[in-house]
């Protein structure tokens, strides 16, 4: 009879273990009361897609990538989700059984060779670069951050900041490939390419190669398929966890041991405090968050129906982005399902960047496809993107300084440009953008012509009225 209280102390155990779980799962989320045995990856031919992603994600399957030309949706299944699947009459091809304990083509890079490698080119180019820290992750591995400019060492207002990330998800091996060829085509072009010497010398470019080292060298020690951070035991999927429209759309899952849970609280975790401290600190222009697979182009906003409030700007670089790489591009909720808590999100809404994420390679590739077969075709495919990027910032636009107002107005965004379109006396706002809090400010336009009106503690000065912007940018700083 002594088995008797250890069996119900056991149950008690599982029983508190579901209640948690169930707690922390808001009403309507997606999520999966145990830990699904997944092995098997499959790929479901669709007739209504959208209809076919809601089933999938009310039932908390894993939705791997996307191929909008042929179809098809890839799946990472366990036997009863095969099962499922073929109950409800989907028609289902098993596209691979994986080994998780295999870890992935060697060539790709742990967390400690971005770091060696990022190292090297910091020695090698001391006045071009520089190599910092963001932040410690759970397991005490740096998330580092590497600038490129001249005179790498000194912040210059005078100078636009883009940002570059890979690796939010950790088992995505090929998008640190992507920023480090970055980074190598920009130090080594420096001097010798003139577009790139032009880049460099004008503007502060960061690269984040890899925004989750915990979550990828769990890949290559335990779990090839392993996406979220480590944290909790369970982890959380960093890419759901930024604070703006956090878990407001079921577009993430309050169930820990989902693979889109969104975390305990909004920007919870160490990854994400890391990320937005840098976007806080350098206001980017633009950037890229680079992703697989699916062959996307995706700006914001998440949320079903949601769209940028200055869409007109935003999506037509988006999509020629897209043609560029022969990417299709969209919103989230378009183009996959609807994401809440995700990076851009937050980059657009609270710090005017206009942000796009990239889902590099197709189905036939995957995750983790051969690195001497793809690596390289992947990267100079992609290099048009964040090439278009670095020339849009010195195409249409407004740049400057706004001169004359103090650190603290500054540091509360109590100074503001408000930009109106139609100029004259049917004029509409665009846009109110907020100075930096070092007093530049980087206004994206399309050609047109543009009221642009100082306000300062909520009340309007200087205006300059029927500014004409072309197919370039106009500087122009203001004084107060």
């Amino acid at each position: 009879m002594l088995w008797r209280p250890f069996l119900l102390v056991l149950f008690l155990f599982l029983a508190s273990l579901a209640v948690t779980n169930a707690v922390r799962a808001d009403s309507g989320d997606f999520f999966a009361p145990w830990i699904p045995d997944r092995t098997t990856i499959g790929r479901v031919e669709y007739f209504d897609y959208h209809l076919a992603m809601l089933d999938f994600r009310k039932h908390d399957m894993e939705v791997l990538g996307v191929d909008l030309k042929h179809h098809s949706i890839d799946l990472y299944l366990s036997q009863d989700e095969i099962q499922l699947l073929k109950t409800n009459g989907y028609k289902l091809t098993i596209v691979e059984e994986k080994n998780l304990m295999l870890a992935p083509d060697a060539g790709y890079k742990t967390p400690a060779e971005i770091a060696t490698y990022l190292r090297d080119v910091n020695q090698r180019y001391p006045e071009l670069t520089k190599l910092e820290s963001l932040g410690k992750t759970v397991e005490g591995r740096d998330i580092w951050a590497i600038k490129i400019s001249t005179n790498a060492s000194v912040a210059d207002p005078a100078k636009s900041k883009i940002f570059f990330n890979g690796m939010h998800h950790a088992r995505e091996v090929m998008t640190p490939e992507i920023m480090l060829d970055m980074v190598d085509r920009l130090t080594q072009g420096y001097g010798s390419d003139n577009t790139i010497t032009k880049w460099v010398e004008n503007n502060e470019i960061w690269v984040v190669p890899m925004v989750n080292p915990d979550g990828n060298n769990r890949v290559w020690t335990s779990n090839s398929m392993w996406r979220k951070n480590v944290a909790y035991g369970q982890g959380v999927d960093v890419n759901r966890n930024y604070p703006f429209a956090w878990g407001t759309c079921n577009g993430s899952s309050g169930s820990a041991y989902s693979d889109t849970y969104r975390g305990p609280s909004a920007g919870s975790e160490l990854e994400t405090k890391a990320i937005l401290g840098l976007v806080a600190r350098t206001h980017p222009v633009f950037s890229i968050s680079y992703h697989s697979y699916s062959e996307l182009v995706i700006y914001p906003y998440g949320c079903d129906g949601a769209r940028a409030e200055t869409r007109s700007v935003i999506e037509p670089i988006g999509t020629e982005i897209g043609r560029l790489l022969g990417y299709s591009p969209g919103t989230a909720w378009e183009l996959l399902y609807s994401v809440d808590g995700g990076d851009i999100d937050t980059y657009y809404n609270q710090y005017q960047v206009l942000p796009y994420v990239i889902e590099v390679n197709g189905s036939n590739e995957g995750f983790q496809p051969s690195y001497a077969k793809w690596r390289d075709k992947t990267v100079e495919k992609n290099r048009a993107g964040w090439r278009y990027l670095m020339e849009r910032l010195s195409g249409p636009g407004l740049k400057g300084q706004v001169r004359g107002a103090s650190v603290q107005e500054l540091a509360k965004g109590e100074v503001s440009l408000k930009v109106f379109t139609g100029a004259g006396g049917t004029r509409t706002l665009f846009e109110t953008y907020r100075v930096n809090p070092d007093g530049s400010y980087h206004i994206i336009l399309n050609p047109g012509t543009f009221d642009v009106e100082v306000v300062r503690a909520g009340r309007s000065g200087q205006t300059n009225a029927g500014l004409v912007i072309g197919n370039s940018r106009l500087d122009l700083d203001f004084t107060l």
